[in-house]
């Protein structure tokens, strides 16, 4: 059976990621891209699916780990009767090749060690032929192809490969596993203790580049090599979460492909970067973006692939049995062809927001932004999917609603400061005119707070952002009165679950975690409408739902204390960056930038 998700480890190159267990094993990695066909699938299927253990042959008494310092290397410390050990785990970062590298150090005593790698292509479903070639092991299928160089000797058995072997204090023992295209030439073996140097060199030097240096420094340099490893190099695409199908529901069927980029993710995602000073990540950022909206407004999706693929089709693959019993396991996302207004207003946002800090303007950028408009004036009326990707009836959802104002609403800041040509005095109206139907058919009087729907008596927790994106002041009443009803009815031991899930509201069954990307926009919201002791206690108690290592999930158990929900989850890592830089600016001007209808921690920037 898989390791709870919190016990697991995120190792990347920035072309893909794999998970690393607390028990030394890799269960899950997908080569050479995020959203390639696994070649160890354990984490949703069984140690015969593939996986890659390394530990000591004997149960360890105690088990430490932790990454080196401002790098995502890892750093596991095993302690047995015989000594103790410790297994280095990294990819070296490189356009031109493709490794995972595991070293074995002997800390103390002598400690028997066992190697078990077992290698299944496209998702567990294929047995590589295996065969040697001078020093290494091939493992073959089809187009790919995985290389095993090992400082000790491996054999075959029972379609796995295995090692036993000792390490003493002092001693350490590499291994190197290359994927390339089976018809490509070999290239030669990395050498795992140069590539740790250059490895170590590349994330300390990239992490110094933080400007942020308020008191959750820690935290949020985490966040950020988090978000820097869920990056495709070659295109700048920011996927979600390396993982699918980590239900959010234990046992559940709310199990969902996240290994994409989602348009809506772009402005928190831009956002982060810049509050951090991370301009070229930005700028390769906002570049994805634009090929990847480009063509017919009304053709555009919620997500991408990290190349900008839009074919995306969803398919299940009935021979793993899922993460502890949760099925089906989803391949690619549904949801890629519904129809989602918010994300008009997500993308205008995150290009008024780079012209805002300084990024070099486009006018290719101005005139997709142009075309979208053309496309929303006619269409910001229709009930669409949502932001939680509803599969069921479509509905006027108020957030949605809330982004198609953003969406005008930046067009008129951009021609206004900017100087951008445009129909502004048109913009202006239709601005207006959804402005006010929001707060007619999205609020509630009666209970004073806004609703998840026109009409519907439910709430939503995206409704927390209505203050963020400067929609409505953050001391207005209606705004305190919708965070006071979120926190009476949407609240789970504390924290915030996205919204009250019911066959009704979402065609699924009901129950999930609390969702944590939620729970930092209460913080947020907190803070800026004069809340922010409290906003910092929330705050610091989400730092404490991170695993050991700084990593955080899409959810939370709070009755079984546990992840739920795809693992990194970028939204999340965004979510504590921005919070964590909202909570450090003075109050003030928080408030002004609220209230002139800008994200307040991204206007602190200019």
């Amino acid at each position: 059976m898989p390791l709870p998700i919190e016990d697991y480890a995120l190792i990347g190159d920035c072309h893909t990621a794999a998970l690393v267990g607390r028990d030394g094993s890799i269960d899950w990695l997908c080569f050479p891209r995020f959203d390639s066909g696994a070649c160890f699938a354990a984490l949703l299927g069984e140690p015969e699916h593939g996986r890659w253990l390394i530990a000591p042959a004997a149960e360890a008494r105690n088990t430490r780990r932790k990454y080196r310092p401002e790098t995502l290397i890892l750093e596991t410390d095993f302690e047995t009767d015989a000594g103790a050990v410790r297994i280095i785990d990294f990819m070296s970062l490189s356009e031109e090749r493709w490794d995972v590298l595991r070293i074995v150090e002997g800390l103390s005593g002598q400690v028997a060690m066992h190697m078990e790698l077992i290698i299944r292509f496209d998702y567990g479903s294929i047995t590589p032929w295996v065969r040697r070639s001078r020093d290494r092991l091939l493992a073959t299928a089809g187009p790919d192809r995985l290389e095993l160089s090992s400082g000790v000797a491996v054999h075959g058995e029972n379609m796995k490969t295995l090692a036993e072997f000792h390490v003493c204090k002092g001693e350490r023992i590499s291994f190197a596993l290359n994927y390339r295209p089976s018809y490509e030439k070999s290239q030669p073996a990395a050498d795992p203790e140069q590539e740790l140097i250059a490895t170590e060199n590349w994330w300390r030097k990239w992490s110094e580049r933080c400007i942020y240096r308020g008191r959750w420094r820690d935290a949020v340099v985490r966040s950020l090599i988090t978000l820097k490893a869920l990056t495709y190099a070659p295109t700048g695409g920011i996927i979600a979460a390396p993982t699918t199908s980590l239900p959010e529901q234990g046992g559940g069927v709310r199990n969902w492909d996240y290994r994409y980029c989602w348009l809506r993710d772009a402005t928190f995602t831009l956002n982060a970067l810049l509050l951090a000073g991370y301009h070229e990540e930005a700028v390769a950022w906002r570049e994805w973006l634009l090929r990847a909206v480009a063509g017919s407004p009304e053709d555009l999706q919620i997500l991408y692939s990290v190349t900008g693929e839009r074919r995306l089709d969803e398919y299940e693959a009935g021979w793993l049995p899922g993460y502890r019993g949760a099925v089906p396991v989803r391949l690619g996302n549904a949801a890629s062809k519904q129809f989602q207004l918010d994300i008009y207003g997500e993308v205008m946002d995150t290009l008024h927001l780079a012209r805002s800090t300084g990024l070099e303007p486009e006018q290719a950028a101005w005139n997709i932004q142009v075309a979208l408009l053309q496309f929303l004036e006619t269409n910001w009326q229709q009930p669409d999917d949502g932001i939680w990707e509803m599969r069921g009836p479509r509905r006027h959802y108020t957030h949605s609603k809330v982004m198609a104002w953003v969406a005008f609403d930046r067009a008129v800041k951009d021609a206004e400061i900017f100087g951008l040509k445009g129909p502004v005095e048109r913009w202006r109206q239709i601005r207006d005119t959804i402005h006010a139907q929001i707060c007619s058919a999205g609020y509630d009087s009666q209970r004073n707070t806004f609703v998840q729907s026109y009409g519907a008596s439910h709430l939503d927790a995206s409704l927390l952002l209505i203050p963020q994106v400067g929609f409505l002041p953050p001391d207005d009443p209606r705004v305190l009165g919708t965070i006071d009803a979120i926190e009476r009815n949407l609240l789970a031991d504390g924290l915030v679950l996205r919204y009250a899930t019911n066959v009704e509201v979402d065609a699924l069954p009901p129950g999930e975690g609390a969702f944590l990307p939620c729970s930092f926009w209460l913080a947020g919201s907190l803070a800026l409408s004069g809340r922010r002791e409290e906003g910092e206690v929330l705050f610091e108690r989400l730092l404490t739902l991170s695993n050991d290592l700084g990593l955080l999930a899409e959810e939370y158990d709070t009755r079984g204390q546990c992840f739920l929900g795809n693992f990194p989850q970028a939204l999340t890592h965004t979510a504590l960056i921005n919070t964590a830089y909202l909570l450090s600016i003075p109050k003030e001007q928080a408030k002004r930038a609220s209230e002139k209808g800008e994200r307040p921690a991204a206007i602190s920037q200019r």
